[in-house]
């Protein structure tokens, strides 16, 4: 009895030292988001019984590596025991005990970061290999995230292709994002500044490059943007051409596969493309004319360009007004 206090007696000390040592070690990045508070409270909780699982398994080892070890000209047998109800009854209920609080306190905090807000405006997120584009309420898309300070925003996400999931660690949520389904993720920024949405799933070649800026402002400052952003988009809709084809192949994430200055990519460059010869994977060649790109845009499969894969691009929800911009941009770059 007497050791099994004074084991009792060193765990305390040695789980308060732990859980100290593991906070003071800063391994949560910046609070960025209501939801982070509660996710961080969670992850507290896991940090104490983290220090005293280790600290129940670590002070009796090493206590009987030194008090119980044996001793010089000790030849004899350790006494032998057949059981102890008692403990065994004692280990299986405090686990038991331990696991229902630690199954309650995941299900209240997963509960909390989802709970709605009836003022919450909607973001529909797109993902596709190897780029996120965002549209707003105010109808006009962006490859970066804006969000207001302290306004709940609720993202409605698909894929175009594979499983991606989005997730901007100092937010602390995240959620898969699913091809032919739409799933949701509610996010209140809490602090102002620049952070990254990254692909949390492993998605094909590119998956570490997938990462788009997201941008907390306060709620004036996103206002005047979104404005701004809105009557822009609408003159470039108005005017068409190179330059609305260029804020479409922005807006898509199109310049994550295809280059505009003659690098390999994922996908065929665009410099030089219009008017040349475009060997296929069949062994024919295609004049890359407007006919030949609008097909390409509308079915990325009908055509497959020799040394690359096939169904790697994604069909795009594009109207032909679209189209014939995107078309008319990829002819201007000579």
């Amino acid at each position: 009895m007497r050791h099994i206090v004074i084991v009792g007696i060193l765990v305390i000390p040695t789980t308060l030292l732990t859980y100290l040592g593991l906070s003071a070690s800063s391994l949560m990045p910046l609070e960025g988001s209501a939801q982070a508070l509660i996710v961080d409270q969670m992850w507290n909780w896991d940090m104490i019984a983290i220090a005293f699982l280790f600290s129940v398994i670590v002070v009796p080892l090493a206590y009987s590596l030194i008090v119980f070890r044996r001793r010089k000209g000790d030849t004899s047998d350790g006494v032998h025991d057949e059981g102890n109800i008692k403990l065994e009854v004692t280990w299986t209920i405090i686990p038991l005990l331990l696991v229902t609080f630690y199954a309650y306190l995941g299900a209240y905090t997963l509960g909390e970061t989802r709970t709605p807000d009836p003022n919450a405006w909607v973001v529909n997120v797109t993902a596709h290999q190897w780029a996120w584009a965002f549209q707003y309420p105010e109808g006009f898309s962006s490859t970066e995230l804006h969000l207001p300070e302290h306004k709940q925003v609720l993202l409605k996400m698909t894929s175009l292709d594979v499983i991606h999931s989005f997730w901007v660690p100092e937010f602390r949520v995240k959620q898969d994002v699913l091809p032919g389904r739409t799933t949701e993720l509610r996010l209140t920024p809490i602090a102002l500044g620049s952070f990254k949405v990254r692909c949390a799933e492993l998605c094909g070649l590119s998956h570490a490059y997938m990462e788009a800026p997201v941008l907390v402002t306060s709620p004036a400052d996103y206002d005047a943007w979104a404005q701004q952003q809105a009557t822009a988009f609408n003159a470039l809709l108005a005017k068409g051409g190179p330059d609305a084809g260029k804020a479409f192949v922005a807006q898509n994430g199109c310049a994550g596969c295809h280059s505009i200055d003659g690098t390999r990519m994922t996908g065929p460059t665009w410099r030089g493309l219009f008017g040349s010869e475009v060997p296929l994977s069949d062994g024919k060649t295609v004049k890359a004319d407007d006919a030949y790109l609008t097909e390409s845009i509308k079915d990325p499969n009908a055509k497959i360009v020799a040394g690359f894969p096939a169904n790697v691009m994604p069909k795009f929800d594009l109207t032909d007004q679209q189209i014939k911009s995107i078309v008319s941009y990829i002819e201007t770059l000579k």
